[in-house]
């Protein structure tokens, strides 16, 4: 009988000691916290401050005798603007450039012969030099939005070959 008990004790102990270790051990992870803090008048919301616009698939007879592609919409969200000293933002654009038409984006990839167009809230191109901004968007106490458009359109100087492509445009912004 004394066996029986210390069998029966030993059972009992590990099933509450297996009970133990599944409670402990449910999941775990992590949060990763980043950002900076800066000296302007509107903070970027971080849903717009990194982005990708998917311009879709694109058929090369589209982009024959100077037509485009279907412009996307893509924004830069400000918010919480004080605009006690500051009126106004604009947008300085930065990227590689295509060889033959320095008003488009390159594209790195298997498709060439084209290139990514940005027009800015007032149908200007965007200059991808760092130093041209983009039109001045005036600003309003609050939430406030640069919206541009982008498209991809032939460099003109050769055939547009299908394929794959990325891109990668970075900006600053400049209040006045």
């Amino acid at each position: 009988m004394t066996i029986k008990k210390i069998v029966l004790a030993m059972a009992v102990g590990a099933a509450f000691t297996a009970g133990f270790a599944n409670a402990a051990d449910q999941g775990a992870g992590s949060v990763a916290f980043t950002g900076s803090i800066i000296d302007a008048p509107c903070s970027i919301t971080s849903d717009t401050a990194n982005q990708t616009v998917d311009l879709g698939e694109v058929a090369n007879s589209a982009l024959k005798a100077g037509q485009t592609s279907t412009p996307k919409t893509f924004n830069i969200q400000l918010e919480q603007c004080d605009t006690a000293t500051l009126k106004s933002v604009q947008a300085l654009f930065t990227g590689n450039t295509d060889t033959n038409d320095n008003n488009l984006l390159a594209l790195s990839g298997s498709a060439k012969g084209a290139g990514i167009a940005i027009e800015d809230g007032s149908q200007q191109l965007v200059k991808f030099d760092g130093k041209t901004a983009s039109s001045k968007l005036a600003l309003q106490p609050g939430t406030n939005t640069m919206v541009f458009t982008a498209y991809v359109k032939s460099d003109g100087a050769s055939e547009v070959v299908p394929g794959d492509f990325t891109s990668v445009t970075n900006f600053s912004l400049q209040y006045n």
